[in-house]
């Protein structure tokens, strides 16, 4: 039985491990039609294992952006000292998941309410975000934060910004879920309701 599976989630097809032909710094491109998107929402490793249920996203990483240093690793970003949060990159397909869906994915899994921190994990590598690649996936955030404001009937501290650099983080955060089957870091939600 594979380890999601054990988790009574449904297995994850095939999703790639590069979106935007990630690297350290460099520009992102996505593939062919693709889009990217970029969010934070508390530890990276569940927030990336939620995505990549998510139909229709082609490819996910995990790494820091949003912060004020041009060299930010794991230890670094938890130091407090980058400003760096800790992000997941998505490239996915618009056709089959609009940018809207995976909006509406970021504030069903995590608590947008909380300041720097989700739950057990407290920093401002920790806090929500939505890093935009262009104005229209900025005007999307900004409804949807909205939508789901109002719903809730409270404030989100949710913060939404262009995205600047991105930052691959060190290759044993990289789909840390599906290498080892532990879903340590919690969301809110069951995956399979993705």
């Amino acid at each position: 039985m594979a380890p999601a599976e054990k988790a009574g989630a449904a297995p994850v097809a095939h999703v790639g491990s590069a979106p935007g032909h990630v690297g350290y710094g460099s520009p992102l491109v996505p593939v062919g039609h693709d889009r990217l998107a970029a969010f934070a929402a508390g530890c990276f490793w569940g927030v990336e294992d939620a995505f990549r249920h998510v139909p229709g996203v082609v490819a996910t990483a995990v790494g820091f952006t949003g912060g004020r240093t041009s060299d930010p690793t794991y230890p670094k970003v938890c130091s407090h000292t980058t400003g760096h949060a800790e992000t997941v990159l998505v490239e996915f397909d618009p056709a089959k998941v609009p940018y809207e869906q995976l909006l509406r994915v970021f504030f069903k899994i995590h608590d947008p309410t909380e300041i720097d921190r989700q739950g057990p994990d407290i920093g401002d590598q920790h806090r929500s975000a939505i890093f935009t690649f262009s104005d229209e996936q900025a005007a999307a955030a900004r409804a949807a934060k909205q939508s789901a404001e109002k719903a809730a009937g409270t404030r989100f501290a949710t913060e939404i910004a262009p995205i600047g650099p991105f930052y691959k983080a060190e290759e044993y955060h990289q789909q840390y879920a599906e290498k080892t089957g532990s879903h340590g870091c919690p969301i809110r939600v069951q995956l399979d309701t993705l």
